[in-house]
């Protein structure tokens, strides 16, 4: 068995056990932004988008707490 790598432009994961017989493998990562998108996405578009390095979700609710402050206590 091989690496099974994800086909999306960029994305770097590996034992991705997805398969389209259109498009590859997709990680897991990649197939959850793609469901987040809604079911009109062009798939082909998306596979070639770049992906974007994973950020978890700890990461985002620092970053838009920092931009969002809490004014009421």
């Amino acid at each position: 068995m091989g690496v099974l790598p994800c086909y999306r432009r960029g994305c770097e994961n590996i034992m991705c056990y997805r398969y389209s017989h259109r498009y590859g493998y997709i990680c897991n990562e990649c197939f959850d932004e793609l469901v987040k998108l809604g079911a009109d996405t062009n798939i082909e578009e998306f596979m070639d988008s770049e992906c974007k390095p994973y950020k978890c979700p700890e990461d985002a609710y620092k970053l838009f707490d920092e931009e969002f402050r809490m004014t009421v206590k």
